[in-house]
């Protein structure tokens, strides 16, 4: 090959590059501007997301369409290695394509489906759903294409003949290392399907009060009351027992705790409850009572029920109340606090 044979191929690349690119700048900015147009987000994320790959995928495609060209200026070997090239980089494109279509889809039942509504039950199931199947879905493109990819070497081909020639030991061998990620993938299909947990779910995990903030292929993030994060593997949700609040609703049901001396009217402080309850907003006014629930030697143990509409007005409902109805204890019944009885003998005689 001559320096004019390299200089003429190099110029063929650039023109094909140089094509696909005016291509894919003219497509874009059509698709952009109708986009705009639009009334949804989602023609304007789906532009954005596939705009990338399409980069990358139409230079290919004009190379290609360019290439028979080139065999009269490179000589077979070099001919051939471009042609693998551009092979791999398709199979690559491609396969970014369809990963950032799964992204498009999440993101269209984003705006369908909110979660910052009150009632977002059926949206988070949708979301848990959808970003599960997507993670899982990449997951087995990203492999399924390095797979398509290593086959196009004759080597690696030669190499997986022998291996399914002692594919029990390799599979033995292949599944015990692989268990852990397989384990995961499969857990995250299971959860996908059932959901015994949902994006923003309501859950105590390993002692942990929190709510579900991300679910990725391989794990669960907790973000705990205090703002910490719980990573949790994927399958523990499968394999241990957790609460979760929310599983059908928010809804959820308070109890404060009250320990008094037994001349206090257990009636008086249940009318309290009921007269605090209704001043506060955070009551819901599905439930309320107050009942004894333990007497011992020393004191009466009082139980104030109260719901909310979903865990943390719970949270907030039960400290107001409890600082309310112990002042009122302090304010009404002083000599209410829980006290020791004695009885002194005289032994002077």
């Amino acid at each position: 090959m001559t320096w004019q044979d390299g200089l003429t191929a190099a110029l063929i690349l650039v023109l094909a590059v140089a094509a696909g690119a005016v291509i894919h700048a003219i497509l874009f900015a059509i698709a952009r501007r109708l986009a705009l147009r639009g009334e949804g987000e989602v023609g304007d994320r789906l532009v954005e997301y596939v705009r990338r790959p399409a980069g990358l995928i139409l230079p290919l495609i004009a190379i290609q369409l360019f290439f028979p060209l080139l065999t009269a200026y490179l000589p077979p070997p070099l001919f051939m290695a471009l042609r693998h090239a551009l092979g791999l980089g398709l199979i690559a494109g491609v396969a970014w394509l369809v990963i950032a279509a799964s992204h498009v889809i999440d993101d269209a039942l984003g705006v369908r489906y909110r979660l910052d509504v009150r009632d977002n039950l059926a949206a988070r199931r949708i979301h848990t759903q959808a970003r599960l199947l997507r993670r899982t879905i990449t997951v087995l493109i990203i492999i399924l294409t390095i797979g398509v990819m290593l086959m196009t070497f004759p080597q690696v081909r030669e190499l997986g003949a022998s291996v399914l020639a002692s594919a029990g030991l390799a599979g033995i061998v292949v599944g015990f290392a692989a268990r852990p990620v397989l384990q995961n993938l499969i857990a995250g299909v299971q959860i996908a399907i059932a959901q015994p947990i949902r994006i923003d779910d309501v859950v105590i995990v390993e002692g942990e009060w929190g709510r579900i903030e991300e679910i990725t292929a391989t794990y669960v993030v907790v973000r705990i009351w205090d703002q910490r994060r719980l990573i949790v593997p994927l399958n523990y949700f499968i394999e241990h027992t957790f609460q979760n609040w929310t599983r059908t609703d928010a809804e959820i049901l308070g109890t404060v705790f009250l320990f008094v001396d037994y001349t206090v009217p257990v009636e008086e402080v249940r009318q309290e409850l009921h007269r605090l309850l209704e001043e506060n907003d955070k009551w819901d006014r599905r439930a309320w009572g107050l009942v004894v629930t333990d007497a011992t030697d020393r004191a009466v143990q009082l139980r104030a029920l109260m719901s909310a509409a979903d865990a943390g007005t719970a949270w907030d409902l039960r400290c107001e109340v409890r600082e309310q109805l112990i002042a009122y204890l302090q304010e009404r019944h002083p000599d209410g606090l829980p006290r020791i009885r004695a009885e002194v003998e005289s032994t002077a005689g």
